[in-house]
């Protein structure tokens, strides 16, 4: 029998999938990221990655400023076109980031004093709130393009705050790192 969240079959089997992904996709960063060697692609395009991925982190951070604009203004489809803008600018930086970081060791952060544990608070809660944050985006997504606004509205209230900061924090940490990159 198949598990039944909020009343509904559908929400039951979207349930095990987004856990599915949300738990897949932060293991798989992860045991890219600790690999004991990295893939050798001989080229070194993948060091433009880093600067592509601000880019593409503050596009979706006007994405999602949008979105709420839209929204607060009655645009329904403009909301909806600006958030699956974010959400596919949210897929292109996953895969670029772990393109990168598969392929290319990590650089060390040089600053000194407060600036270094600045960073390294930055650094940490994007890190942990990236990991968490696809399970409430997911469901926001969900719910918003089956029409189930209520529960839209209530998984917003958590994933959008979250999710910008995430794409806000990623670009201040690029900045702050940016002048320590050999490439």
């Amino acid at each position: 029998m198949e598990t039944k969240i909020e009343g509904n079959r559908s929400d039951g089997s979207m349930f095990r999938w987004i856990t599915f992904i949300s738990v897949l996709v932060p293991v798989l960063v992860a045991v890219l990221l600790f690999m004991p060697s990295k893939i050798d692609t001989g080229q070194d395009w993948v060091y433009f990655l880093p600067h592509l991925n601000a880019v593409i982190n503050s596009a979706a951070t006007i994405a999602l400023l949008l979105g709420v604009y839209f929204i607060k203004q009655g645009k329904r489809g403009l909301h909806k076109a600006s958030m699956t803008a974010a959400f596919v600018l949210g897929a292109m930086f996953l895969v670029s980031y772990v393109l990168y970081h598969a392929s290319a060791e990590s650089t060390s952060f040089g600053g000194e004093g407060w600036i270094r544990g600045l960073y390294y608070f930055l650094l940490i809660t994007h890190i942990i709130l990236a990991a968490v944050a696809l399970f409430p985006i997911l469901w926001a997504y969900y719910y918003g393009y089956t029409g189930k606004y209520d529960k839209h509205r209530a998984v917003v209230k958590y994933a959008f705050p979250i999710w910008l900061y995430v794409t806000v924090s990623g670009v201040v940490v690029y900045l702050m790192i940016s002048p320590y990159y050999s490439h």
